[in-house]
C-alpha cells in the first residue's frame, strides 16, 4: 500500500519509494531522504505539525506539507526485501 510520510502513526515504518527532488528541501536530500531508505515516525507535534522522523539515522523536523509529497511505501513484505538488499 502507498501512501505518504504524513499518513505514518508514532512508531510506524515506511520505504522511501518516491521524492519529488523540485518540491522538498536541498537539506532533506542531503540527509539521505532519498528512495529505498527506511523511514520511521518518532512524534508528532501538537496540531500534527511539525513531524519527528528519522530517515537514514537522522533525526529530522519536517513540515506536514513536506511529509505528504514524501511517498513511501508501507507493505511489510516488500519493506523486508528493500532492506535485505
Amino acid at each position: 500500500m502507498t501512501k505518504t510520510v504524513a499518513d505514518l502513526q508514532i512508531g510506524e515504518k515506511g520505504i522511501i519509494e518516491h521524492v519529488c527532488l523540485n518540491d522538498i528541501p536541498l537539506k532533506l536530500l542531503e540527509m539521505g531522504c532519498m528512495p529505498g531508505k527506511e523511514v520511521e515516525m518518532v512524534q508528532i507535534a501538537p496540531f500534527n505539525d511539525p513531524l519527528y522522523i528519522i530517515v537514514n539515522g537522522s533525526h529530522i523536523a519536517i513540515r506536514k506539507e513536506v511529509a505528504e509529497i514524501i511517498k513511501i511505501e508501507t507493505d511489510k513484505i516488500l519493506c523486508d526485501i528493500i532492506k535485505s538488499k
